[in-house]
């Protein structure tokens, strides 16, 4: 019955599209603003103007997992930057202590827990992206997720408290220097064990062994300088052959493998550390036995040399500032930064904008990601620039903006049980170290534009956010199949006081769900649909629009090029 419907709508909305312009296609509404002097000579508070809504609903828009409009009043009325300054100082909310709460309350004995501990993680994941009030914080862990790749595989899928531990190590190096996050990530027995780089031993000459070299490889292609020089606006630097130059070979490989030998798993407490032997406890950072470290002088870039006779953690601290101080981490780094953020396609401009912000944040200080963030997220292009929405984050945001919530307990994090199927995303589960998808993916027929999310978007994907979308709205749904969950509902009470002003109902939605910049056409459709809707319930009308809304084209870009 979905599946026809689905079909049957979608054929009337593709049917119609087409033509649609740019501008937000509402009628024109008066400015309230200004308040104005009140009796007595005192001041009334100031209603904001439409163009601080809107400005409101874009931050929060890529800022974090999707608005709400009690986050869009409040970030209307106080501004940008004051919202920014308070996001910045918000204690983090972590993901760990959510993951332990379920494995208290059901286990983490697969054998025995109704629930599979390998979703903990997940829920967790789900619960702080609803609830958590250091939205900015997590969204910014979200995008380090996708460059500092590690994925639920082997040992890593069944240790929920090792994920989540990770996770929480992005969140708490998200506003900190990005020398400090390196490293971080480095030691991590979850990165360890994806890259390989845990129980690395020097080389042996009798058996014939030599360092792994996957770390290595992986900490200079996707964690810092990628593959060719760059400018500081992320234009390639072309060599005396007008061809890109490459930035390592496999010396340098070589040379950063004998760096990350040695290092092993804490361990458990009761039993004395051995290495290679020790207990895979993925919650605490690796620590280095010396006796299998590979000694001697290393090479590194830039005609760097690390001197023989150092431990194993003097190496690696010496590799790891030889990585951050490298140019081309600053354009590399800050340019995927802002395409997970903002825009896919970023203009030179901007790219050099933020990575001059990386060089120096204006103290002196490298690799500042609080102030690459702010740059980032105050830069003129803001405005005016578009994405592919991911369907996973568009999910996310859905169940944001009306105020999903478990019909009894605390089971909010349950909200995302099924959304990797329909959405082919799922956090830390993407299958490779690459990612879901490649920051330079181009597809065809985009004129040369730069889409990673386009590598996602596939005629399965699309029909399952859509079947997706009229699941959350139109039937009952725990989505999930475990009677131990609670159901989950949403609450559209707030539009159903609105739908009968057709005008304010649509503004609202333009806010929620396209940032403040619906198309005119989308608009249209949606004002025809609620006139034709006039003999249903408000609940069903507010259903059928936000049906539409949230399957229309423009509502799975971020098109931002409308008239200030």
């Amino acid at each position: 019955m979905i599946r026809s419907f689905v079909a049957a709508v979608m054929l009337s909305v593709l049917a119609a599209c087409g033509g649609g312009g740019s501008s937000s296609g509402l009628p024109n509404v008066p400015d309230t603003g200004g308040g104005g002097a009140g009796g007595g000579g005192s001041t009334l508070p100031t209603e904001p103007t439409l163009e601080e809504y809107r400005d409101a609903a874009l931050i929060l828009d890529v800022a974090t997992f999707g608005p709400r409009q009690s986050d869009i009043d409040a970030v209307a009325k106080e501004g940008v930057e004051d919202w920014l300054d308070r996001q910045f100082e918000i204690p983090i909310t972590g993901h760990e202590p959510i993951v332990r709460r379920y494995g208290a309350q059901f286990g983490f004995d697969s054998q025995v827990s109704p629930i599979r501990p390998a979703l903990y993680r997940r829920f967790a994941f789900f619960e702080n992206a609803l609830t958590a009030p250091d939205q900015l914080r997590q969204l910014t862990a979200y995008a380090l997720t996708q460059l500092f790749v590690v994925s639920e595989t082997g040992v890593l899928g069944n240790n929920p408290v090792g994920l989540s531990n990770y996770y929480d190590t992005l969140l708490a190096h998200s506003f900190g220097n990005y020398r400090d996050l390196l490293r971080a990530v480095t030691l991590h027995p979850a990165m360890g064990f994806y890259l390989s780089h845990v129980n690395n031993a020097k080389t042996d000459p009798a058996a014939n062994t030599f360092p792994d070299e996957n770390y290595a490889r992986e900490v200079m292609q996707l964690f810092t300088i990628g593959l060719y020089e760059l400018n500081l606006d992320g234009t390639h630097r072309l060599g005396p052959d007008g061809n890109p130059q490459p930035t390592y070979d496999n010396t340098d490989i070589r040379e950063f493998a004998k760096i990350f030998t040695g290092l092993a798993y804490a361990g458990s407490a009761d039993a004395a550390p051995r290495f290679g032997r020790n207990q895979a406890v993925l919650s605490a950072p690796m620590i280095m036995f010396d006796d299998y470290h590979e000694s001697g002088e290393k090479y590194l870039l830039n005609n760097a040399v690390v001197p023989a006779g150092q431990s194993g953690i003097q190496d690696i601290e010496a590799a790891i500032d030889n990585l951050f101080n490298h140019p081309n981490v600053a354009p590399f780094v800050g340019k995927q930064l802002i395409q997970r953020l903002v825009t896919s396609n970023p203009s030179a401009d901007y790219v050099g904008r933020v990575s001059s912000v990386f060089a120096d944040n204006g103290a002196g200080v490298r690799g500042d990601l609080k102030a690459v963030i702010r740059a980032i997220l105050t830069d003129p292009e803001v405005s005016t620039s578009s994405r592919i929405r991911e369907p996973f984050r568009r999910f996310v945001a859905v169940n944001r903006a009306l105020n999903a919530s478990p019909v009894e307990g605390s089971d909010i994090g349950v909200t995302g049980f099924f959304v990797q199927n329909a959405t082919g995303q799922m956090v830390l589960s993407a299958p490779s170290v690459f990612n879901f998808y490649s920051p330079f993916y181009r597809p065809q027929g985009g004129q040369g534009q730069i889409s990673p999310e386009m590598q996602i978007i596939t005629e399965d994907s699309v029909v399952g956010f859509i079947n997706l979308m009229a699941q959350v709205l139109y039937t009952d749904r725990p989505m999930h199949n475990h009677s131990e969950l609670s159901e989950m509902r949403l609450d559209l009470s707030d539009l159903n006081l609105l739908v009968s002003d057709t005008q304010t109902f649509l503004l609202q939605i333009e806010r929620l769900f396209f940032a403040g910049t619906m198309s005119a056409h989308t608009h249209e459709v949606l004002a025809t649909a609620l006139e034709d809707a006039a003999g249903l319930s408000a609940q069903e009308q507010v259903k059928l629009v936000l049906y539409l809304a949230l399957i229309s084209p423009d509502q799975a870009t971020s098109e931002r090029n409308v008239l200030r």
